[in-house]
């Protein structure tokens, strides 16, 4: 939140936008200002009073530049459905009228025990690729490769572990301090609290308040109602500080915000897609809404698509590669995003060896940020199409890519679950040490099993789709 930081953030963010930020970076760094931290999101000390000050105006300055890319890259809704080429994907064209404010959510029908299966391998799935790369986050390619060739699980195949690795390996390429206690092989005991789980549950919650009417303005009150601050990252941070600020969505995303176009929107995707099974638009549009409380154009883009591709998955009716084809009908066909994730698919097909396919996408998209949507959208895709509906090579392809690795595997890991169907049919070695508990702050959730989780995201697939209500109603 150091503006000194934020400053660097957003002339790296212009630059792949298109603007020009030369002469903002010019009189940033005269005055003593220093580039975006590399790897962190902070630097380790704040800055003097007058250059926090410049930062300030400098990201005022900033963000009056117009932005090129803006008409291929559109964040408003309709502007988004314009971009699709005829026919639409499936979905309603035209939202009914708003619902009345006091309505709530409509009276669920009774759950299909195998769409509650299908969601409970989902619910599985993203837990087994988040734990799975919890200790490798933040960690440079060659060191995961390092690591796991050093304990003989490589290509990667199972959980990492510490034994056999030599500790000169481990010096030089330390796990994640936060993640390694409770994510290696030797210690997974149950699923631990991570913001790529806890926002599923989030999730859960408004949909549970709000029903599918939900406004961006329900999710930000559910969040300063149920989501501690410190448990938010990035561009989720900045649009909590914004909320506390006085800021409404849609400024809350765009504010000194240059995370915007991060990958934090997308991990809060899937439970628009598993609530409309089948549905690809309807996820699309209801993860529109989640994600334009935090994220613009290409961060809202990377939510659409796996919100999409997830609910063509849930549907039942759908291999990898026609969830993958559904996630980027929703995507504006001349975006950087669609870009990224038509590259992923194209070059894990043309690559028999994925390493190789990984090292062509960190080529191509390793000037982004490590947590940018770009690169990870395209990783995803890309490792979906090469391990073509296998759970245990969807989430290990994932998480073996690099950059962010929890975020990717779990996402990988929700939609191999779906299409596994069952959460027996996938192998025990990666159920078995989550012992069906999941661990988080968000209230009443902790220690729930993901049969329980599946039970209630399946009673919220059957509510019929409502509009949300309108900002006038919201504010009466």
């Amino acid at each position: 939140m150091q503006p000194e930081d934020l400053v660097g953030h957003e002339l790296r963010q212009a630059a792949e936008d298109g603007r020009d930020p030369g002469p903002v970076r010019a009189a940033w760094l005269a005055a003593g200002g220093h580039p975006a931290p590399a790897r962190a999101g902070a630097s380790p000390a704040p800055a003097a009073p007058e250059l926090r000050a410049l930062a300030t105006r400098l990201l005022d300055a900033l963000a009056e530049l117009p932005v090129p890319t803006a008409a291929a890259e559109p964040t408003d809704w309709p502007a988004i459905r314009a971009t699709w080429p005829a026919p639409l994907p499936p979905g309603d064209p035209e939202p009914p009228p708003a619902r009345a404010r006091d309505a709530g959510p409509a009276p669920a029908a009774p759950v299909d025990p195998v769409l509650r299966r299908r969601l409970e391998a989902a619910w599985v799935g993203r837990a087994v690729g988040c734990v799975l790369g919890k200790p490798v986050e933040k960690l440079p390619l060659d060191g995961i490769r390092a690591l796991a060739r050093a304990a003989g699980n490589w290509p990667l195949d199972d959980w990492f572990t510490a034994r056999g690795v030599p500790a000169r390996l481990l010096a030089a390429h330390p796990w994640n301090r936060r993640s390694a206690p409770t994510s290696l092989a030797e210690n997974i005991d149950g699923a631990p609290e991570d913001d790529d789980l806890n926002h599923p549950l989030l999730g859960l919650l408004l949909l549970q308040r709000h029903g599918k009417g939900f406004t961006t303005a329900d999710l930000a009150r559910l969040w300063l109602d149920e989501l501690p601050a410190g448990r938010t990252f990035t561009a989720e941070r900045v649009a909590y500080r914004n909320l506390l600020q006085g800021l409404e969505p849609p400024h809350t995303a765009t504010h000194h915000n240059p995370f915007r176009e991060w990958i934090g929107a997308l991990i809060r995707a899937d439970v628009h897609g598993w609530t409309n099974p089948g549905d690809p638009v309807a996820a699309a549009e209801q993860a529109w809404r989640d994600a334009t409380l935090t994220h613009t154009a290409g961060g809202v883009h990377a939510a659409l698509f796996a919100a999409a591709a997830i609910a063509e998955a849930a549907g039942g009716r759908a291999d990898v590669h026609g969830a993958l084809r559904a996630g980027l009908a929703v995507v504006p066909p001349g975006s950087r995003l669609a870009e990224a994730v038509r590259h992923g698919i194209r070059t894990a097909r043309e690559e028999s060896c994925f390493d190789r396919a990984v090292d062509r996408l960190h080529a191509r998209y390793g000037h982004y940020h490590w947590v940018h949507a770009v690169p990870n959208a395209a990783l995803i895709a890309a490792a979906l199409t090469h391990a073509d509906g296998d759970f245990t090579r969807s989430v290990c392809l994932a998480v073996s890519g690099g950059w962010d690795t929890d975020s990717n595997g779990a996402t990988a890991g929700s939609v191999a679950g779906l299409l596994a169907g069952s959460p027996d049919r996938i192998p025990e070695r990666w159920t078995a040490p989550l012992k069906n508990r999941l661990a988080t702050t968000v209230a009443g959730f902790d220690g729930t099993g993901f049969d329980t989780l599946a039970h209630l995201t399946a009673q919220l697939a059957t509510q019929p789709a409502t509009p949300p209500v309108t900002q006038e109603a919201t504010r009466s």
